[in-house]
């Protein structure tokens, strides 16, 4: 059912935006069959991208002072607000078996070697960058678990990370461990999500609990909202500023398929996370894995488990029937 759920909600989604496409052309034919059957002392030239509004003279000077505005600003207003839901409603879907669980790893039934690389704590001038040009010369999407303060500091980092297809996750406004009322856990998940969804467009359905807390009262919260909430399986340590083969050796010896790699992108210095990243994507590859984000990594274990159900539901009908 997440497959088809996800395709109509694409196929829904794209037929209302070509709806408004089609209507706006519409308007634009009719407008200009208006004109041409106007007397041509009255024609309006079309010459630049504005129209005027009603005459407002000027009763002393008797000048003009109709005001300009863009042609159809309201429509691309609307057309703009329209592509924003689409891209909201694409980015933010989430298997109905995965909303409110937590997993530090995917079990795929194939066994198939795919691992999921994870940055905390950004963005971050610098670090993120530098990552996103690893990423893309490698051709490689990962996920980035953005923090509210920094977000709200470079907003244009974060919609560079957007922009490359990456996917965005939720990891609180303050990057706080102790515990929090409900309230509090409130507004440090939700007024992230706000901003996430305003600089990006993105309305992410993953929440990563600083420091992996637990038990502090945003885990609870997150479920609450339905968010997956993705810890790790393998962890760089990053954190600490281990020297780059260190880096690198705690990844290799926790890596597995179906897994998660935490390493940060932001929160301080991450010199040697990026030094280290070049050597960690070569050397997975060469252990055979491919490179996936978290939402791709969970809809391939709903799209496995659907399939394994079909063919066994297919084979108990098999069985059932009588041979003429």
């Amino acid at each position: 059912m997440g497959k088809r759920y996800l395709f109509v909600r694409r196929r829904r989604a794209r037929n209302v935006l070509a709806t408004v496409l089609a209507a706006a052309a519409s308007g634009l034919v009719l407008g200009m069959l208006l004109r041409w059957k106007q007397p041509a002392a009255e024609v309006v030239p079309l010459a630049t991208s504005q129209q005027r509004q009603p005459k407002s003279v000027d009763s002393d000077s008797g000048e003009d002072k109709t005001a300009l505005v863009p042609l159809n600003e309201g429509l691309t207003q609307v057309i703009s607000q329209l592509k924003q839901e689409v891209k909201a409603e694409l980015t933010g879907f989430l298997p109905p078996k995965f909303q409110g669980v937590t997993l530090k790893e995917v079990k795929l039934p194939s066994k198939e070697k795919v691992i999921a690389l994870t940055f905390d704590d950004g963005p971050w001038p610098g670090s993120t960058e530098k990552i996103l040009k690893i990423l893309k010369k490698n051709n490689i999407k990962a996920t980035f678990f953005m923090v509210g303060e920094p977000l709200k500091e470079y907003p244009q980092i974060a919609q560079l990370v957007a922009a490359d297809g990456h996917a965005i996750g939720n990891h609180t406004w303050h990057h706080w461990y102790h515990r929090m009322s409900e309230a509090t856990a409130a507004r440090e998940i939700n007024d992230t999500e706000a901003l996430i969804y305003k600089i990006t467009g993105v309305k992410s359905s993953i929440f990563r609990p600083p420091g992996g807390m637990l038990n502090n009262g945003l885990v609870a919260y997150a479920k609450k909202q339905k968010y997956f909430v993705a810890m790790w399986s393998a962890d760089s340590i990053d954190y600490r500023r281990p020297s780059v083969p260190t880096l690198v050796n705690k990844v290799l010896k926790e890596s597995q398929p179906g897994g998660m790699v935490l390493l940060h992108d932001g929160g301080g210095d991450r010199s040697n996370t990026v030094q280290a990243l070049p050597q960690i994507i070569d050397k997975l590859q060469n252990r055979g894995y491919k490179f996936v984000t978290i939402p791709e990594l969970l809809e391939m274990q709903n799209k496995e488990l659907q399939l394994a159900a079909a063919k066994s539901a297919g084979s108990n009908n098999s069985a059932g029937k009588i041979s003429p």
